[in-house]
């Protein structure tokens, strides 16, 4: 028996539709026409009409440049309709762009060509003579089903736009094409109807037909080889399916739409994700590079056990993916409240998720470590941001810690833990420096009010112990707080006066001895004016730090109570000037060694 061959055709789209194909359920929703909540994105449509258009520009009167969009992988079905195995998105762009010029061409009044309508729906007969109606391209994906029958059908106009992700995108992918339309032919017909002849006569594809699904999968990771045309998060998904037993396809797609999903509502992106689940779990260095993570599946498969169980493989995935969706929105990875990982939100801001990796590792130490390595995790990284710690220096060190917890578990929990406070020790010098040296004009205004909230914080924790507001980081870094310059910036005259020598000078003005947390109903009562003015009317703040910043006279309730205690320790300044700017940077200073737990370091600050 001669075995079957593969058969690779060079087409025009004027060929390709000329045959019926659908994009299969456990295939990849369509994305090029994705954008973000502000409405960017989607750029991959408009770069197709856009080459095209360049080589449309360049055709005469007798000549006209041929223009080559891509291959697609395809394997024929019984019923004679080819199943898209790769290329789905440059022919659903395609297919949606002879949808958009029929649709520009009916509204303009102008005729549409016979051929362009056989292009998006046609009949066919099969061998018993039985006639059926079908769209040239179906997709048969859950988040898509149906949709294309309401373009194909002329009603764009109403079609669903919201609800599934590609409806979405095939929804925004479809306005581009209208929007083009209008922008380079100016609502004529004449000239848009020139452009379908070029479209479906001059741009080409290489058609691969293969003779089973195994062997089409199989040309798609060899074209795709590298992250060439796809990326290493959809050459996985396509292992995982040439090694899956047909029987588990629908069980897989399902696996990873749910992966993807949750990392698509989180807001994050898939290839980051991959690279720090495998930081996270296999004993690599951070030098693996995104474009190197598909190697690395190809080369290991022993190691990850992908080839051999993709199914068992895909639910490990999809357990980490959901923690680390978890992760991105502040909270553990069963979806629980974690101070430590939404502090660390807040400190970093969402570009900072190198951390992650670590939180991966630990994922599934019992409820009371994972607490404990959130709040170690948020210590560490911010001594190394606010001590200028290179990124990449301190991704090796979080790689190395995750490979050491990994190791650990619950059992060497309390061992790794002193390994990791160590980090911040090896680095008190500079976080002394540091501190002592922050300033308003450069540091980040969120990281700022980050350092001045968790002091607050920490103040108000030690003297009323916690609760549902003061243990909540957040409520003290709201817009309702506000970074208070004791000394304005632009103080008044007398404000200016009553202070002295330095009343101008930006390192002392923005210094962070100048600064403390308010509310900011109180900050626009008191405006710019004087200390002597300001100072009793900071006792009315509801954070005991600011309350005793001018005189601790009230706060104490008692000999040894621990609010008594806490208030003892705190200094106030009945009068405000460059020394006591001096010596509050100091004081904050001590204070935040002993909040971000670092070893302190006892040579006075301030002349440093």
């Amino acid at each position: 028996m001669a075995e079957q061959s593969i058969v690779s055709t060079d087409m025009t789209l004027k060929r390709l539709f000329q045959d019926f194909y659908r994009v299969p359920d456990y295939q990849r929703e369509y994305v090029w026409g994705e954008t973000n909540p502000k409405g960017e994105g989607g750029e991959e449509v408009d770069q197709f009409l856009a080459d095209i258009f360049t080589e449309y520009e360049n055709a005469t009167q007798h000549f006209a440049p041929e223009y080559f969009v891509g291959t697609i992988v395809v394997c024929k079905g019984e019923d004679d309709v080819f199943e898209l195995v790769d290329g789905q998105q440059r022919t659903t762009t395609s297919f949606l762009t002879i949808c958009a010029i029929r649709d520009a061409l009916v509204d303009l009044g102008a005729p549409v060509p016979e051929e362009l309508k056989t292009q998006i729906a046609a009949s066919s007969v099969d061998w018993q003579g039985a006639t059926t109606r079908r769209l040239r391209l179906d997709l048969q994906y859950e988040d898509a089903k149906g949709i294309l029958e309401a373009y194909a059908a002329g009603e764009a106009a109403s079609a669903k736009r919201d609800g599934t992700r590609s409806i979405r995108n095939i929804g925004n992918a479809y306005d581009k094409v209208r929007d083009f339309l209008r922008a380079y032919f100016k609502d004529d017909p004449v000239q848009i109807t020139r452009f379908y002849g070029y479209l479906v006569n001059k741009v080409k594809v290489i058609r691969i037909e293969t003779p089973t699904i195994a062997k089409a999968l199989k040309i798609f990771e060899t074209i795709n080889d590298r992250g060439v045309g796809l990326d290493a998060m959809d050459l996985l998904k396509n292992l995982l399916f040439m090694n899956a037993s047909p029987d588990d396809f629908t069980k897989l797609k399902a696996r990873w739409k749910e992966l993807t999903d949750a990392l698509y509502q989180a807001g994050e992106k898939p290839l980051r994700f991959l690279r720090y689940y495998l930081l996270a779990t296999y004993d690599l260095d951070s030098n693996l590079r995104e474009d190197g993570i598909y190697d690395w599946f190809q080369k290991n498969a022993s190691l990850t056990g992908h080839a051999e169980a993709p199914l068992k493989f895909a639910d490990e995935l999809l357990a980490a993916a959901k923690a680390y969706a978890n992760f991105a929105s502040g909270r553990n990875a069963n979806g629980g409240v974690e101070p430590g990982v939404t502090n660390t939100q807040i400190l970093g801001g969402r570009a900072i998720k190198q951390h992650f990796i670590l939180l991966l590792a630990g994922r599934k130490l019992s409820a009371a470590n994972f607490t404990r390595l959130a709040d170690e995790t948020e210590k560490t990284m911010f001594v190394w941001l606010i001590t200028g710690t290179p990124g990449k220096a301190y991704e090796r060190r979080i790689v190395d810690a995750a490979h050491r917890l990994s190791k650990a578990g619950d059992g060497g929990f309390d061992e790794f833990e002193k390994a990791f406070a160590s980090e911040r020790n090896d680095l008190s010098l500079d976080f002394s420096l540091s501190i002592v040296g922050l300033h308003t004009y450069d540091t980040r205004l969120f990281r700022l009010k980050y350092v001045l909230a968790k002091l607050t914080q920490h103040v108000d924790l030690l003297a009323y112990g916690p609760s549902e507001g003061r243990s909540n980081l957040a409520d003290y870094t709201a817009g309702s707080n506000d970074i208070e310059h004791i000394l304005a910036a632009g103080a008044e005259a007398e404000a200016a006066a009553e202070f002295g020598e330095g009343a101008k000078d930006p390192d002392i003005v923005q210094s962070l001895g100048n600064l403390l947390l308010l509310e900011s109903s109180i900050n626009r009562a008191i405006s710019n004016q004087k200390y002597s003015y300001k100072a009793p009317i900071y006792a009315s703040s509801k954070f005991l730090l600011t309350r005793c910043q001018g005189s601790k006279d009230g706060q104490e309730v008692g000999v040894a109570d621990r609010i008594t205690k806490t208030v003892q320790r705190l200094q106030s300044f009945p009068d405000w000037n460059i020394q006591a700017v001096q010596s509050r940077k100091d004081y904050l200073t001590r204070l935040a060694h002993e909040v971000w737990d670092v070893a302190p370091f006892n040579k006075p600050h301030s002349a440093l």
